[in-house]
């Protein structure tokens, strides 16, 4: 994710580098849903489990914002768009891994990203 943030288009802005990172997920974990909805419910039902998970995603927000921070994104702007593409991911990756129907990753993050622009 952080390579994909790294390598966005140059005139991308914070939100746009972020959606690439989130691309570049779905690519690594979109075809194994079955996998991930097993780890996901191994995950739940442990509580030492679901907060080295909270751990994980808080280092890949560290990351993504030195990314940022790495194409010239300033602070506050490099910060919340990173904790925003980690929330966006968490959501969209439920949301995907708990639907009834198998749908494309890509497509559910794409979603979730729409839904927090829309906030905005």
């Amino acid at each position: 994710m952080v390579a994909a943030v790294e390598t966005a288009a140059p005139d991308a802005g914070p939100l746009d580098a972020v959606a690439a990172a989130l691309d570049a997920a779905a690519d690594m974990i979109g075809g194994r849903r079955e996998y991930s909805q097993q780890r996901y419910a191994v995950i739940d039902a442990n509580a030492d489990l679901r907060e080295r998970e909270l751990i994980k995603m808080a280092t890949l927000a560290v990351a993504l914002a030195d990314a940022l921070r790495g194409r010239g994104i300033t602070d506050p702007q490099a910060a919340l768009a990173a904790e925003a593409g980690v929330g966006v991911f968490r959501v969209g990756f439920e949301r995907w891994l708990t639907e009834p129907v198998d749908r494309d990753l890509a497509a559910v993050l794409r979603e979730a990203l729409g839904e927090l622009r829309a906030l905005l």
